[in-house]
């Protein structure tokens, strides 16, 4: 099974009287998305499930790759690692699996996937990394695929 985390790219500060969920990007954070959301395209598999956080910085982020995906309400930025495990049926499903969300959660998905500890660790706006859960000759475990920054790109 592949796991892709995408954290969303740039957004805009919070502003007074706005609530999180609605912070948008950026025009560098739209930059972002398109840049890694091509990267993507190359890349992901046709079967691959999209899952998104209801966040409008998530959605926006997302809405780059021009494919359809599932808004996900457990994805929100107040999400646990084990809730996006869950929800992305790690390490059982058949299909891959995007998940677009948020710091810190997603940092503490790549944590535990693969130190087993819940760990703060920090993924760049607009960053993915993709993790492959394999068996090879009986040996499962979890390999780190990539990482791909938008700056990069």
């Amino acid at each position: 099974m592949d796991l892709i985390l995408w954290r969303h790219a740039e957004a805009h500060v919070l502003r007074e009287g706005q609530g999180d969920l609605e912070r948008a990007l950026t025009p560098k954070g739209e930059r972002q998305a398109q840049r890694m959301a091509e990267w993507l395209n190359q890349r992901l598999a046709h079967s691959t499930r999209i899952l998104v956080s209801p966040a409008v910085r998530t959605q926006q982020t997302a809405k780059a790759l021009d494919k359809s995906f599932k808004t996900v309400p457990v994805l929100a930025p107040e999400a646990t690692a084990e809730a996006v495990l869950k929800v992305a049926r790690w390490p059982d499903a058949t299909e891959p699996v995007l998940v677009i969300g948020h710091q810190p959660t997603l940092g503490q998905v790549a944590a535990l996937l693969l130190s087993g500890q819940p760990q703060a660790w920090s993924i760049k706006k607009g960053a993915v990394w993709w993790f492959r859960r394999r068996d090879r000759e009986g040996v499962v475990d979890t390999v780190l695929q990539a990482v791909q920054a938008p700056d990069c790109l």
